[in-house]
């Protein structure tokens, strides 16, 4: 099987090998060919574009390995939302991913049922998220708070002297300091 290592510290004075050299190791176990080793030094695994993750990915849509080896689900990525993007990529590309801390395996009836439990709970995360969204909108509107955009207040002297002078509308927007469909709602004087 040809696979992908992929290891990330999150700083730059942090050294990948330790996570590299239980990969390798691992892969050479089982008869794996290493394909090639994605290393994202100094980026946090919050952020889900990384040089390393963004040619990895490249590499599965090629078709180039047939599975992705990491050291820890949070060297790949720290949310939920991330990790199942990325699983459910690799999963309708056919690539499988193995996370040798968590002893994860998705392709082993194991991994694909602790696939589910994780789709499961990234379900149950953005509907909690969505409930509490939805609750404190309903709190703030209850206790008389206007939502959304904060109005803009136009002088409207000042909009009607600058239309009589033949301005534009971006540059009756660039002086009266507000967007140009703020100054395209007011009225016609």
């Amino acid at each position: 099987m040809h696979v992908a290592l992929y290891a990330r510290v999150s700083t730059d004075g942090q050294d990948p090998e330790l996570q590299l050299s239980a990969l390798r190791a691992h892969a050479a176990n089982r008869g794996w060919t290493i394909m090639g080793e994605f290393i994202d030094q100094g980026y946090s695994g919050a952020k889900e574009r990384r040089p390393a993750l963004d040619r990895l990915m490249k590499a599965a849509w090629a078709g180039t390995v047939q599975a992705v080896l990491v050291w820890r689900f949070d060297r790949f990525a720290r949310s939920v939302k991330h990790l199942m993007k990325a699983l459910e990529e690799f999963r309708s590309l056919h690539v499988n991913f193995i996370s040798l801390q968590e002893q994860f395996d998705a392709a082993t009836p194991i991994g694909q049922a602790m696939f589910i439990i994780i789709g499961a709970m990234a379900q149950l995360e953005r509907d909690i998220i969505r409930e509490r969204v939805k609750a404190g909108l309903a709190v703030a509107k209850a206790r008389g708070k206007r939502l959304g955009r904060p109005v803009v207040r136009v002088n409207q002297h000042e909009l009607t002297a600058l239309k009589s002078s033949g301005l534009s509308l971006h540059e009756m927007a660039r002086q009266l300091r507000c967007s140009r469909s703020t100054v395209r709602r007011r009225p016609r004087l």
